[in-house]
């Protein structure tokens, strides 16, 4: 379902958020396209419109303003270029950083649920908080089946505490999907020990660029992806637009 090109409905996150939710293709807004995305959303029972817009374009930025999008996050990309295999960085934690195994699910699982609590779907009041975790859950249990090319793992005393997401998507460029660490090991560098190990892993399959996504207000993953090299690619503006009636919207 699409307005010439302009939105595009999202089954997944409406099958599992509960809601119909949509997002805008464009990353800018203009007066003659808030229309028509406004009037598809309308005509198709949409309950929340994703936009991820260009904070650079001055008309954007006001146009979401004034049609009552909500800002809930400013999305940072970090990039990363390099030309051989690297030693990992070595660091404090005395962590073994290996690859996934089965007997690490449960606890991959249980980090993912307290770890992303600076992401977009946290700072909207309208999406459950324990939803939001389930959404963790979900996306670290399918990086573990298949969906990451690598999953990384710190082990500390026979203990997973930690793990980085790893996908290549074409021959020459990898991606950073999600990194977790448990509460009792953050702030100890075991952060920057997994992605310097991403890094190693990328570049012995002849990766020689890697991306990563965080959130303009997580400070600690930005210091660890720049103290491994990587420098700001881009940053915009997510926005989330509900449609529903006051008395529906949840505290």
């Amino acid at each position: 379902m699409e307005a010439n090109g302009l939105c595009q409905y999202l089954s997944w996150d409406s099958d599992f958020f509960g809601y119909r939710i949509a997002r805008v293709v464009a990353n800018r807004l203009s007066q003659d396209s808030v229309g028509p995305i406004l009037r598809w959303c309308e005509t198709h029972n949409i309950d929340c419109l994703y936009f991820l817009g260009d904070l650079t374009d001055e008309t954007t930025v006001r146009l979401a303003e004034d049609n009552r999008f909500r800002l809930v996050d400013v999305r940072m990309t970090f990039e990363n270029w390099f030309e051989s295999a690297m030693e990992p960085r070595a660091g404090g934690s005395q962590a073994i950083i290996r690859p996934f195994n089965p007997e690490d699910h449960s606890d991959l699982l249980a980090i993912a649920r307290s770890s992303f609590r600076l992401t977009r779907f946290y700072f909207d009041s309208n999406f459950p908080e324990s939803l939001c975790d389930a959404l963790y859950e979900t996306w670290t249990e399918r990086s573990c089946s298949g969906y990451a090319d690598a999953v990384l793992v710190a082990e500390i005393r026979g203990q997973a505490v930690g793990y980085i997401t790893c996908h290549v998507p074409d021959q020459t460029q990898g991606q950073i999907g999600l990194v977790a660490v448990s509460a009792d090991w953050q702030g100890k560098g075991l952060g920057q020990e997994l992605v310097s190990a991403s890094l190693s892993w990328f570049a012995e399959r002849s990766v020689t660029q890697a991306l990563v996504v965080t959130q303009g207000r997580n400070r600690r993953a930005q210091r660890a992806f720049q103290k491994c090299g990587f420098v700001t690619q881009s940053a915009c503006l997510w926005y989330h637009r509900w449609f529903l009636q006051k008395d529906d919207e949840r505290a």
